[in-house]
């Protein structure tokens, strides 16, 4: 995400805790009194499992009210609903794989689960568990299904765990906890709030035989700021990306290889896009054939016959109903001249060109300058910033071009 959040946007924000059934429960409570700190109003929901590590007593005496532990016999008969409908954000540290699963099944069985489902508040998870149970292929996709009903998370690091050995599944600080919440938050404030968007990152690899590949030199590290940033923002945001990168809590990431895959992704994507950042850089030529044995030296120098890739971005601008398109140009020479015939031939709305023969822009690096070529004609130039801050007046821009029709919807309402 674009730097650490302001926790001062928890001032006065109401945050269910939740609190499940893991050693890692203890850290909950520095969770608790940091929200405090911030100025949250923190309601915490501990399981029974949970009470097996922590006490309810230790929550209700540092939260703004006492902890709630039983959808049952309390004053409130209906504490789910005031809970789930009340809230600004809930936060669920530890999040156990028996939490996550009921959470993406739909079952509602106790008060943390049951207001899981009454609420229409952002949803903010922190795994945490043994290497073993979070690397089951169960625990992943029940993972992926949540990120993709817009759940954020905050992914477990690696080091000690239960049992003295380690491996990843320990619950991220209760610092990087709360500064993810408070990016939540501030990003449903956002001026991107409600908008969603699409972003492709990475090069592609389009392989000769099993182990070798047609490639480039993209690191994949400005999509994923775009996506990032956009995130920090407010929107809802999918990253199709070829690499391993980590993203921002809440973006949906779906992981691709070839430009075939990553057409397939973003095709099926872009009718609900509301943004489409083509940020990849994609393969233009892919091997006609694939060897299905590796290539062996002895065989002599092997002819690679070369075919067309999908012209993705083409095939966007060929199908663009309401979607605001922004493309990437990788020059070399006469930048400005192709980046704008690019405009005009794929039907975008914006291109940011730039010169990947220079040392400090481009490819593998940290640091960017962008030329932004827009079709109705602006062409602004930045000066050598960081990607993440690329990402921020790119991003810019885009809101530019959105605000007409997001008055327009406005007005219909």
């Amino acid at each position: 995400m674009a730097g650490t959040p302001d926790l001062a946007c928890l001032a006065g924000r109401r945050v269910v805790l939740g609190v499940s059934g893991g050693i890692a429960a203890y850290k909950a409570v520095e969770v608790c009194r940091r929200l405090v700190d911030a100025g949250a109003f923190v309601s915490p929901v501990l399981t029974q499992d949970a009470l097996r590590f922590v006490g309810e007593v230790t929550f209700s005496a540092l939260a703004s009210e006492p902890a709630r532990t039983s959808l049952f016999g309390g004053s409130d008969p209906i504490p789910h609903t005031r809970l789930g409908q009340a809230a600004d954000l809930i936060v669920i540290a530890p999040c156990t794989a028996k939490t996550l699963g009921k959470y993406a099944a739909g079952i509602s069985d106790d008060l943390l689960s049951a207001t899981l489902l009454a609420t229409r508040a952002p949803v903010l998870i922190a795994p945490a568990m043994h290497t073993e149970m979070w690397e089951h292929p169960a625990v992943q996709e029940n993972l992926q299904t949540l990120r993709r009903r817009g759940v954020h998370v905050v992914d477990p690091e690696s080091g000690r765990l239960a049992g003295g050995d380690s491996g990843e599944g320990r619950l991220a600080s209760p610092e990087a906890i709360v500064a993810a919440a408070a990016g939540v938050l501030a990003g449903s404030l956002g001026e991107l709030a409600g908008v969603r968007v699409l972003v492709t990152a990475g090069g592609t690899r389009e392989p000769i035989d099993p182990v070798r590949f047609v490639g480039n030199r993209s690191s994949g590290k400005m999509g994923h700021a775009l996506a990032d940033v956009a995130a920090a923002r407010g929107a809802a945001v999918t990253l199709v990306t070829t690499t391993g990168l980590p993203a921002a809590a809440g973006v949906e990431i779906v992981p691709v290889a070839t430009a075939e895959e990553m057409a397939d992704a973003v095709f099926s994507r872009y009718p609900e896009a509301d943004v489409v950042v083509m940020a990849a850089a994609v393969a233009d030529f892919r091997p006609k054939a694939v060897a299905p044995e590796k290539l062996k030296k002895q065989a002599g120098v092997p002819e690679v016959v070369l075919e067309p890739t999908p012209d993705i971005l083409a095939g966007l601008g060929e199908r663009k109903t309401h979607q605001v398109l922004v493309g990437f140009a990788a020059e070399t020479e006469h930048v400005v001249e192709h980046a704008r015939a690019k405009v005009e031939a794929k039907n975008l709305d914006l291109i940011v060109a730039n010169d990947v023969s220079a040392p400090d822009q481009g490819f593998e690096v940290d640091t960017n300058r962008g030329i932004l070529i827009e079709s109705s004609g602006f062409v602004g130039e930045t000066p050598l910033v960081s990607k993440v801050e690329l990402a921020g007046l790119v991003l810019d821009r885009i809101t530019g071009m959105l605000a007409p029709e997001r008055a327009r919807r406005e007005e219909q309402q």
